[in-house]
């Protein structure tokens, strides 16, 4: 479980998250949405310590995180960002082993889940074991980034925008893919999006931020059964009249 606890992030003067706290439960499918500015990626950036909180206290499965070993702690949290990052040089094979290497997997176990993982995402190992980014398009650069994030067995997924330059038809692929894949591993993940019928989609509970503020935290049903304030009601109105 992630605790967060009076959690306050300010850069200089502009408070990006003022004092707020809730959970997120293991095995949880938690979708982060509001407008730019409303602390969306700043939270995952806190989760993995990318950048450090200002005031408050994060806890990850009772510990306070910042008692916990950095490098460990990255390594127990999988990151699949929008822009996909994958390195230029290295092959796709070579991209997912990344982290395996890190933890000290040996070849053969490497070689093994990346070669099932690839499968399960649509990408035929033998097709694309020695590909280079340059060679794949959009969605398949994201497929191999979402299995580079995986395959080390995290505990936590965090996603921050990761279908949103890709077209319709490829997102909606990507997005039943990890709905998929999240059943299956268990793996606690925290998807940041702009799309609210993304977060409906995905979430067994959505966090709806506003200046700052987390102003509702409730599953989709409930966000468009009781939206909690006007601006919730009308960042979802237009889905609830569908």
């Amino acid at each position: 479980m992630i605790r967060f606890d009076q959690v306050t992030k300010a850069f200089g003067l502009k408070v990006v998250l003022d004092s707020q706290s809730f959970e997120i439960g293991d095995g949880e499918f938690l979708v982060l949405v509001g407008p730019s500015g409303s602390g969306k990626t700043t939270i995952l950036k806190m989760l993995n310590r990318l950048i450090d909180l200002t005031d408050g206290r994060i806890f990850i499965d009772g510990t306070q995180q910042n008692q916990l070993n950095l490098r460990e702690l990255r390594l127990s949290m999988g990151y699949v960002l929008q822009q996909i990052a994958l390195f230029p040089n290295l092959t796709v094979a070579e991209n997912i082993a990344v982290i395996p290497k890190m933890k000290g997997w040996d070849k053969e176990k490497i070689a093994t889940r990346t070669a099932e993982l690839l499968d399960k995402v649509g990408l035929p190992a033998a097709d694309y074991l020695n590909r280079y980014p340059k060679d794949l398009s959009g969605g398949e650069q994201q497929r191999v980034g979402i299995v580079r994030a995986i395959v080390g067995e995290p505990k936590f997924l965090l996603m921050d925008e990761p279908f949103s330059a890709l077209d319709p038809i490829t997102r909606e692929q990507l997005q039943a893919l990890t709905k998929n894949l999240h059943e299956e591993f268990g793996m606690t993940t925290i998807f940041v999006t702009h799309d609210v019928r993304e977060a409906l989609g995905l979430a067994d509970r959505i966090a709806v931020l506003n200046q700052g503020k987390m102003v509702q935290l409730a599953s989709p049903e409930e966000i468009l059964q009781a939206p909690a304030d006007d601006f919730v009601a009308e960042l979802f109105g237009g889905v609830a009249h569908d």
